[in-house]
């Protein structure tokens, strides 16, 4: 497979980023451990983000709680980010929250 798609499979959900990290191992470019990096800080943040969301749509009215479940998209459209700049062959970071997970995994370094 070529590189930018083992990028790509990475994104897509956490199996996809344990089958790129596994098949990838031998021939992983910077390009494989770019995503890599920001898919698992991808998955991180939609976790903790779908906790918070979900207390609060818990706290608030249900009128308001219907925005805030379109807000639950949020990783979804980032997640769509991260798959075309890994297309694309790009390090690029995904908006808004990809900044914060550049080198922060030592073990995914090429």
């Amino acid at each position: 497979m070529k590189t930018n798609q083992w990028a790509m499979i990475a994104y897509i959900t956490i199996i996809g980023w344990i089958i790129a990290f596994v098949k990838s191992k031998e021939e992983r470019t910077s390009l494989v451990s770019y995503h890599l990096e920001q898919a698992l800080g991808l998955a991180i943040a939609s976790i903790v983000w779908s906790i918070a969301v979900g207390i609060v749509i818990a706290i608030l009215p249900a009128a308001l709680s219907g925005v805030l479940s379109i807000a639950g998209f949020l990783p979804f459209i980032f997640m769509i980010f991260g798959i075309i700049n890994a297309n694309n062959g790009v390090q690029k970071p995904i908006p808004v929250i990809g900044k914060m997970f550049e080198n922060k995994f030592a073990f995914l370094q090429a």
